[in-house]
């Protein structure tokens, strides 16, 4: 046995124990951080080749491991723009630096940019969102990707083009009776305007609809309306257009109103008196931005004070095939690593992503108890390992001294 060994064996030991005494320090220093994943110290043996007659002690080396895929606790705040994954996957941020970085912490407020950033300065990334049309998702990489901002644009109107009327026809009208109902649409500045509907029974089965500005009284749009014996409503396409540029702007805005499609597709003929579901436009009148929600799919709306909600984007997740393997980063951030297999992005709900939880924060997994007694162990074997040394040094000696 070489007493050299035993002692660089010694060191060996200590240094394993110190290693695994800075992560302890890591995680309990972290034991409060946002989306924090606990890091561990794996102990392996080296073994050196010894013969019959000697034996020559190795040592042990140490490798880091996160369990990055280990979910924390789940708390709730007050904010909404606080969020947490219940499931699999990581929110998509921007570095100052402008590459792109996965992260499990949520804790997003708006900048003076009005882009959502992180405690640590990452921003928020998402695609661009129009109501109904989900965005085109680039698999395996960030192309497309936009920073989420919320700035207030002030006080926002939006002209009507798409609405609903549904209605029922009393079948029993004779031909010529006339039924009407009304529906406030809005022009280019967000002022409103009446149109009336106006259906006329032409026939057993048969009638017309007639728009018209009640302010005006142009006549922006006709319709001829068909059923069959059972009353459904046989027209097709059961649309019709209300040309608002057949009127002059309301006098001194200069404001226009434009073409409105109207879906009749709800509009039925039955043995009933005249009635109206009241119908549905889009456009608003003007309106503050009064917040922002973000609902479980992850898409970002715009809340006005008139209640309405605009959708703006829709929050990116991504995944890797093994995510104990991503590299962390200062900040709290991962990147792809050799062996973490190849990013997937998506959206929360879909495939192996999970739900967007807002106005809650995923805790840090670190559990204090666990880390003070590996603590205590770890303090417990640098001392014996150093005894180790110790003793090596001290037979070194008694080795010297034989010469006196």
């Amino acid at each position: 046995m070489s007493l050299y060994g035993t002692m660089r064996t010694g060191v060996s030991g200590m240094n394993a124990q110190s290693n695994r005494l800075s992560t302890v320090a890591e995680n309990i220093a972290n034991a409060n951080t946002t989306g924090y994943k606990r890091a561990s110290t794996e102990f392996t043996s080296m073994i050196l080749p010894s013969s019959n007659g000697a034996y020559n002690s190795g040592g042990v080396q140490t490798q880091v491991r996160y369990s990055i895929s280990d979910q924390g606790a789940t708390t709730y705040t007050t904010s909404g723009s606080d969020l947490a994954i219940d499931g699999g996957g990581f929110f998509i941020v921007e570095g100052a630096n402008g590459q792109e970085y996965l992260t499990r912490a949520g804790s997003f407020v708006q900048d003076k940019e009005g882009n959502l950033v992180n405690a640590a300065g990452f921003t928020l990334m998402g695609y661009e969102y129009q109501a109904g049309v989900d965005p085109t998702v680039v698999v395996n990489g960030f192309d497309g990707l936009a920073k989420v901002n919320l700035a207030s644009e002030g006080l926002v109107a939006e002209g009507s083009t798409t609405g609903s009327m549904g209605a029922n026809l009393p079948s029993g009208a004779a031909v010529g009776d006339i039924s009407t109902t009304s529906l406030v649409v809005y022009d280019s500045q967000g002022n409103t305007r009446i149109l009336d509907f106006n259906y006329e029974k032409t026939a057993a089965n048969a009638w017309s609809v007639e728009i018209v500005d009640r302010t005006s009284s142009t006549v922006l749009g006709t319709s001829a309306l068909t059923f069959n014996a059972a009353g459904d409503l046989t027209t097709s396409p059961a649309t019709v257009v209300a040309n608002g540029a057949l009127i002059s702007p309301l006098a001194g805005t200069g404001a226009n109103l434009g073409a409105i499609t109207i879906d009749l597709t709800k509009t039925t003929q039955l043995g009933y008196a005249f009635n109206s579901d009241g119908g549905t436009i889009d456009g608003n009148a003007p309106s503050k931005v009064a917040g922002y929600q973000i609902d479980s799919d992850g898409i970002v709306y715009v809340k006005y004070e008139n209640g309405k909600l605009d959708p703006r984007y829709r929050i990116a997740l991504a995944n890797v095939q093994s995510p104990d393997k991503l590299l962390p980063e200062s900040g709290n951030v991962y990147s792809q690593g050799v062996d973490s297999g190849v990013i997937i992005t998506g959206f929360a709900g879909s495939g192996n992503f999970g739900e967007i939880l807002s106005g809650a924060l995923e805790s840090s997994n670190v559990d204090i108890a666990e880390e003070l007694t590996a603590m205590i162990e770890s303090q417990r074997n640098y001392t014996a390992n150093s005894k180790v040394f110790q003793t090596g040094a001290e037979l070194l000696d008694v080795l010297v001294n034989l010469k006196r």
